[in-house]
């Protein structure tokens, strides 16, 4: 029966496809069940929570586990509660080594519903193409395990990479749009988040009231920043650059600290 009761701990937990669950019985194959079988141990008896990235969650008791399946039976039905109701959308350009790698898996444990990787002028790769398949099949992997990680009820989308442009073309259609830059000395994101008894602000040439947002697009540029190009351009799609502070971040901690910001002063850490 459907259930609003959060589940005991600790319990490993797995997304999986949908057409996994027919009625009570969820049948697993892949590699997770080289995960149940081989990795954790488990054995028919032990309970796991499966998730099918609705936003429910299953307890199933696990009845049969062989090299190729597991098979398990639904014992309850939980709706989670643990993803925000702000809409973050992380537009992160690329970065050197496993930096990039870090983020994804940060923002997915702090909420960040969805993940676009971008090319701008000062990043180390200088098409979309240079991606490959292999790559971007791990990044799947770490926004995978890191929401089962931090109890997570839907997958974060991971989107192919996209140019700067169609980033901002992209961006601009969220509640709010916002580009953290260091150039950038007087509106704050708390300014940008304010209710709508605050002060009215200028974008794009235009007095407006910003009302607390549903969904919010972050566009944080990569090592050495954005140039003033680009942010001539995100502004005139009407993305308003902010400022993080005093002090100088690098642009992983930027993507990181906005997310936290943002969440905090919205009240949805």
């Amino acid at each position: 029966m459907p259930s609003s009761a959060s589940l005991p701990f600790p319990m490993h937990r797995f997304f999986v496809p949908p057409n996994s669950i027919q009625g009570n019985t969820v049948t697993l194959s892949g590699s997770v069940v080289h995960q149940i079988r081989d990795v954790l141990r488990l054995s028919p008896g032990d309970m796991i929570v499966v998730l099918d990235d609705s936003g429910w969650e299953y307890r199933v008791r696990l009845v049969m586990v062989e090299q190729a399946k597991v098979v398990g039976q639904i014992e309850q039905k939980v709706l989670t509660r643990t993803e925000p109701r702000t809409k973050i959308t992380l537009y992160q350009s690329l970065l050197k080594g496993d930096k990039f790698e870090w983020i994804l898996q940060k923002g997915t444990e702090l909420g960040v519903v969805e993940f676009v990787p971008v090319v701008s002028d000062r990043c180390v790769i200088g098409s979309v193409d240079d991606v490959s398949k292999v790559k971007f099949g791990r990044w799947q992997r770490i926004t995978l395990e890191a929401a089962e990680q931090s109890r997570r009820a839907r997958l974060p989308r991971l989107h192919l990479p996209m140019l700067f442009p169609q980033a901002c073309e992209r961006a601009r259609r969220a509640d709010l749009a916002v580009l953290p830059w260091e150039e950038e000395k007087t509106r704050t994101l708390r300014t940008m988040l304010a209710t709508s008894d605050a002060s009215p602000i200028q974008v794009r040439g235009k007095n407006l009231v910003i009302r607390k947002p549903f969904s919010i697009s972050i566009i944080v540029g990569p090592e050495g920043g954005f140039t003033s190009r680009e942010v001539d351009q995100a502004r005139r799609y009407g993305i308003a650059p902010v400022t993080l502070g005093p002090r100088i971040l690098r642009a992983e901690t930027a993507a990181l600290a906005a997310i936290t910001i943002i969440l905090y002063q919205l009240e949805d850490m």
